[in-house]
């Protein structure tokens, strides 16, 4: 018996921040859409997020982007220090040149804030919300989807969005593999400006600290009054095979031999949890018929490039692309066909390139030196050229036209 009929709607399932990103992208291309969330209420955990221009476009496109700054902040740069000697390494200016290369700046928000813009702008277009609901499998037919909630209620829809995180339980029916452990921990939170010690008052920037097997990121947030803080390194307990591991212990021993400046830091970050960091490996398929996985769910990546958000927002916008000016039936397969063939090959490239970055950042011995040396001598054209692959993204790629029915 089918207990919510959503009347040729669309069934998002997973209600954080790629969940609603997902559900404005549908309801904008002019679907229906409900989003039921796990929790007893819609909200997020955690502290910063970074936001390229590849994301703050499709906020602007939105109409969010304003909101979006306002909340956060704009950085003069991206910069990287060598957590030992406290040499800068590089510095990715983010000002007017950046923003006319990119064409939207660069902002850095806290987590809850961007859940919270995204969730009233899901609520004024329409999207109905429903808490306590945990989906454990869909089943697909010809004409559409049936969700079944632990609870035995059960979800019709003419589609079904599995944006259920990074230990998403519709993906096991469709992938099936396992999370990759990376042995890295990251101990994160916010404090109030005023109470860092005056030397790490000044941070108008990206900061970022790369150490041996560690690194420290820092920058202010809701409008400079808090400062983001994430400390992350190699547990020895992960590689000694310790079912428990990255205690505090091993982060003030993992920052021990730092510059008196990061040692500080680590003083006043939050010590009362820690995330040790997963992803998984490029999978080839995210769904079919009627099914299929955006954001963590689909591919989930390493913090290094910060682009876990930013990636979800472009399944949003691709996913709103092919739907956008259809009229009555969709061919859902036809559209995530299209949706996994345009997403699979730029995600595969930013989960295998965050790993890539991680190691750099986390360079030891001579590998540090060579490291150094090389970002050294590049200069912002070339920092620039760079970066072009993950910031221009989708806004000068072929982008897929609409699927009509």
């Amino acid at each position: 018996m089918i207990e919510c009929d959503l009347d040729n709607g669309v069934l998002v399932v997973g209600g954080g921040i790629g969940g609603l990103a997902t559900a404005l992208g549908l309801v904008r291309a002019g679907r229906k859409v409900v989003v039921v969330e796990q929790a007893g209420e819609f909200g997020e955990i955690g502290a910063g997020l970074q936001l390229g221009p590849n994301a703050t476009r499709i906020l602007d496109s939105w109409g969010l982007l304003d909101q979006v700054r306002a909340a956060g902040v704009v950085p003069n740069n991206i910069a990287m220090r060598d957590a030992i000697s406290g040499a800068e390494i590089a510095r990715l200016p983010l000002g007017a040149e950046f923003r006319t290369r990119y064409r939207t700046p660069y902002v850095v928000i806290h987590r809850t804030d961007l859940h919270a813009i995204l969730l009233e702008a899901c609520r004024r277009a329409g999207v109905e919300l429903l808490t306590d609901v945990r989906i454990e499998r869909v089943d697909t037919t010809e004409s559409g989807t049936v969700a079944h909630a632990a609870d035995g209620r059960t979800f019709a829809a003419a589609a079904t969005i599995g944006a259920d995180g990074l230990h998403s339980v519709l993906r096991q029916a469709i992938v099936g593999d396992e999370l990759q452990p990376s042995g890295y921990v990251a101990y994160r939170g916010t404090v109030p400006v005023d109470e860092v010690p005056a030397g790490d008052r000044e941070l108008d920037d990206v900061l970022v600290w790369a150490g041996p097997g560690c690194h420290l990121v820092q920058y202010r947030l809701r409008s400079g009054e808090m400062l983001n803080q994430v400390a992350v390194f190699e547990s020895p307990g992960f590689l000694r095979g310790e079912a428990e591991f990255g205690g505090v212990d091993e982060l003030d021993a993992a920052f021990a031999q730092c510059h008196p400046q990061v040692w500080a830091a680590i003083a006043h970050i939050g010590k009362q949890r820690r995330w040790p960091l997963y992803d998984r490996l490029p999978a080839d398929d995210w769904g079919h018929d009627r099914l299929v996985l955006t954001g963590d769910a689909a591919h989930p990546m390493l913090q290094y490039l910060a682009q876990g958000c930013c990636q979800a927002l472009e399944d949003a916008n691709t996913l709103e692309t092919l739907l956008r000016g259809g009229a009555g039936d969709i061919e859902w397969p036809e559209v995530i066909r299209r949706f996994t063939e345009a997403r699979i090959p730029r995600t595969a490239e930013v989960q295998t390139k965050a790993r890539m970055f991680g190691e750099i950042c986390h360079a030891r011995g001579v590998h540090r030196d060579v490291r150094n040396a090389l970002l050294n001598r590049l200069d912002t054209a070339d920092l620039y050229d760079h970066a072009d692959w993950v910031y221009r993204g989708p806004l000068f790629d072929p982008v897929p036209e609409p699927v009509h029915s």
